[in-house]
């Protein structure tokens, strides 16, 4: 019999359309990316990650740009500064917000810009408590060069 399959497919195609994706212990909510303008080569992507047994985000890459990065954005002596990190922690239970000024996905070199409405797919690299790493696969939403990060959303 065919329901579950079906049923399942149903199940996927809600959370696609709902913005949430998940697999490998990682859900992931609201992915967006914020738009560019003609001559820009980078942005950032943002989103929600938590997870019930915690895990390691370990890489990223997108079709959108050449290099694909977790970075972290840390005050040093009162200047903003920016750098890849190699793995991002998601712990047990705990909602990891990937915003603008923290923890977020750099695309660096894009192969054009990006505007408002197109979709940028993003692939997740996630490491679980057996050492195992999966893909998640994401679809994040271009939005204005000037969108402010989304109201937190809280259960």
């Amino acid at each position: 019999m065919n329901v579950s399959i079906k049923s399942l497919g149903v199940v996927l195609a809600g959370l696609l359309s709902a913005g949430a994706v998940a697999a490998a212990d990682l859900e992931v909510a609201n992915p967006w990316v914020r738009g560019t303008v003609p001559a820009q080569k980078a942005t950032g992507a943002f989103m929600q990650l938590s997870s019930k047994g915690g895990v390691s985000l370990v890489g990223v890459a997108s079709p959108a740009a050449k290099v694909v990065e977790i970075h972290e954005m840390v005050m040093d002596n009162n200047v903003m500064k920016m750098r890849p990190v190699p793995r991002l922690e998601v712990a047990a239970g705990k909602a990891l917000e990937l915003k603008p000024g923290s923890y977020h996905v750099m695309l660096i070199d894009l192969n054009k810009p990006l505007a408002k409405g197109e979709i940028v797919p993003i692939t997740l690299k996630v490491e679980g408590k057996d050492k195992k790493v999966e893909a998640v696969e994401v679809k994040a939403e271009v939005r204005e060069l000037t969108a402010p990060a989304p109201m937190e959303h809280r259960h």
